[in-house]
């Protein structure tokens, strides 16, 4: 008989093994091929793109673009950004062209524009921008108009960086998972005749500092020169083109031609920067029912003082001689903001502002905004300087004023209370009388403000922090004189101003208890108020008999919580010690400790001392709530192991 058994267990084995290895003979087979035709979908390598004889247009067909281009002081390197903004049908047209790119490797040129495909135009892009042509030439000497090799600019790969925005619009009602089989695990994919607007970003890669190069010009642009442009096809875009500085650079002439011929067009227009750099904007357009006419853009450049110029002229709002201009000593301090100091004088080609100063390791510059840099020694020197104004031709007015620079004032911050900022203000004697305002600071949040009157004496001046989140503060203000500029600073004294507990509470029902059961007796319910002082989230949690809660109600600053008592049964445990937990956004912890007492449950010392008292006998002998959910418990997991050993 046994050995029956054994055969028939013998045989069964047999057939099993059987079977498992007729079901792994197909799978391998077809793991195989599979594995044949991924191998064979991606046979082409995306780093092998080729875009030669492309230009920026025919890739990214815009409605409209911007191109910002600066030549780099060495007048042999230049950066250039552009952002293409493509509406409608042009998208679809974009997305069909990127997917064309992608020809021979997977998912490419499907009639799909993936998120893969996306990342692929940010990685491999610049392996593409570097093969066109930039249409952009420069050539030193007399004026031309063609018929001459060109100082062609072009594109350096590690200098350039792509991005989107909207290639592959997020959550479109056409939006599907990648189908190819390489596409990563979050892939997803949508028509690329989709119409939503999206934007094509060129610009300079980070650690890089140009991204185009072209012959250094011999004389650096000091002599004349002309910059051609193939506009070609360029439907509606704008031109900024910056120079490095370099006195009297103008344009001397320009021409826009259509296959040699000139046309009526937008005339460029210079724009002088007060840090004595020119930018010429260049409005430019071109219908595509021209094609394939040939539109090209001539400006050309002299440093050849022009025949009439003006001077600039002081205005009103300067300020008057022997103003006093604050500073803070030691380095370089942004002194007047570009846009009051653009007030104090006029001229049609731009000014800038030129000062001499008295001691020896201090000086002034603008930059292109036009705010005035002043640079100075450390400490709390002054000094005094003569500022004249002068236009980019080196025309200047005879007329100068003389400023007195400094620092009106030292100044020290502390935290000793954890509520308010001690600033101490010492003056340095600059003006002999100073009114300074200031508040704590903390990025769109502000303290109140504190003002006082200062002579010679330092004053400490009390900055609340109410309102200000846990972390790094600063002190903002401003101090001023009537003979002195406007003085508006940020001091950072390395404050942090440190997060203050939660505050927990809880409250007590009408009968003055913490806890409120409910009828079955087996859970009770606790309400209390959390507030942060410091305007933080709270979290709340709760812990009892070992284990742990966070399903709290919260309705504003208030809280309510269900707790159930079985795990404390399971032990039991029929006085409930809770612990609740208030955790605030800077990990700041309050914790309040509740002692909730089971209001079934016997006293074993009143039955001791209440024998005789035949009160209630007939409630007395019943047993308790808390004793039949011990007992539920128990016969639950009597009838669970029961039913396991079955």
């Amino acid at each position: 008989m046994a050995g029956n058994r054994f055969a028939v267990h013998s045989t069964a084995i047999g057939l099993i093994i059987l079977m498992i290895m007729m079901t792994l003979t197909p799978l391998a087979e077809e793991y195989n091929l599979d594995e044949k035709e991924i191998l064979e979908a991606s046979g082409r390598q995306l780093d092998d793109i080729d875009c030669s004889g492309y230009t920026f247009e025919d890739l990214f067909d815009y409605n409209y673009a911007s191109f910002d281009i600066g030549i780099g002081d060495d007048w042999a390197t230049s950066s250039m950004s552009a952002t293409a903004y493509v509406n409608g049908s042009n998208s679809a047209t974009v997305r069909e062209n990127l997917d064309g790119l992608f020809d021979g490797a997977p998912g490419g040129n499907n009639s799909w524009i993936s998120t893969d495909e996306r990342e692929a135009v940010r990685e491999i892009g610049p392996k593409c921008i570097v093969d066109m042509d930039t249409r952009l030439g420069i050539r030193e000497g007399i004026a031309h108009r063609g018929g001459v090799d060109w100082n062609d600019f072009e594109f350096v790969e590690e200098g350039i960086a792509l991005d989107e925005v909207d290639l592959v619009p997020a959550s479109h009602s056409e939006e599907r998972n990648c189908q190819n089989l390489l596409a990563s695990s979050n892939c997803t994919e949508v028509p690329v005749s989709v119409t939503d607007d999206l934007q094509i970003i060129l610009f300079v890669a980070n650690d890089e500092s140009n991204n185009m190069r072209f012959d250094q010009l011999p004389n650096q642009g000091d002599s004349n020169f002309t910059l051609a442009l193939n506009v070609t096809n360029m439907t509606n875009a704008n031109l900024m083109l910056t120079f490095p500085v370099l006195q009297g650079l103008r344009i001397a002439n320009f021409s826009m031609r259509d296959d040699g011929v000139e046309i009526n067009s937008f005339e460029p227009e210079e724009i002088y920067l007060p840090d004595g750099r020119l930018r010429i904007s260049q409005q430019v357009d071109y219908d595509k029912s021209l094609w394939p006419t040939g539109r090209n853009l001539f400006i050309d450049f002299t440093t050849a003082a022009p025949e009439s110029n003006d001077i600039p002229e002081w205005t009103g709002a300067a300020p008057s001689d022997n103003t006093i201009i604050p500073i803070m000593n030691g380095g370089e301090y942004s002194a007047v903001s570009g846009e009051e100091i653009s007030t104090w004088a006029s001229d049609t080609n731009g000014w800038n502002l030129e000062c001499t100063f008295a001691d020896m390791g201090w000086s002034s510059r603008q930059n292109q905004d036009g705010d005035l840099l002043v640079t100075s020694p450390s400490g709390t020197s002054t000094t005094t300087a003569e500022c004249s104004i002068k236009d980019p031709f080196g025309a200047q007015n005879n007329d100068t004023l003389t400023f007195t620079f400094g620092q009106p004032f030292t100044a020290t911050g502390e935290i000793t209370d954890g509520e308010n900022i001690d600033f101490t203000v010492t003056p340095t004697g600059l003006v002999s009388e100073l009114s300074v305002a200031a508040h704590a600071h903390q990025m769109q949040i502000m303290g109140t403000m504190r003002s006082v009157s200062l002579t010679n004496a330092p004053m400490t001046i009390s900055l609340p922090m109410d309102g200000l989140r846990p972390g790094s503060v600063m002190v903002m203000g401003n101090a001023q004189n009537s003979n002195m500029l406007n003085f508006e600073f940020m001091l950072d004294f390395g404050l942090e101003k440190v997060s203050l507990p939660p505050v927990l509470e809880i409250k007590v029902n009408f009968e003055g208890k913490n806890a409120t059961w409910d009828a079955s007796g087996l859970k009770f319910t606790l309400k209390g108020e959390v507030i942060d002082p410091d305007g933080e989230a709270v979290s709340l949690s709760l812990t009892l008999c070992g284990s742990q809660a966070s399903d709290f109600s919260k309705v504003g600053k208030n809280w309510e919580i269900d707790v159930s008592i079985a795990t404390c049964v399971q032990q039991g445990i029929t006085e409930y010690d809770v612990s609740i937990s208030a955790t605030d956004e800077s990990g700041v912890v309050s914790t309040l400790s509740v002692t909730v007492k089971d209001p079934y449950a016997t006293d074993d010392t009143s039955s001791e001392t209440n024998n005789g008292d035949n009160e209630d006998s007939e409630s007395s002998g019943l047993p308790g709530v808390s004793f039949m959910a011990t007992l539920a418990v128990t016969l639950l997991g009597a009838a669970f192991a029961s039913r396991k050993k079955e």
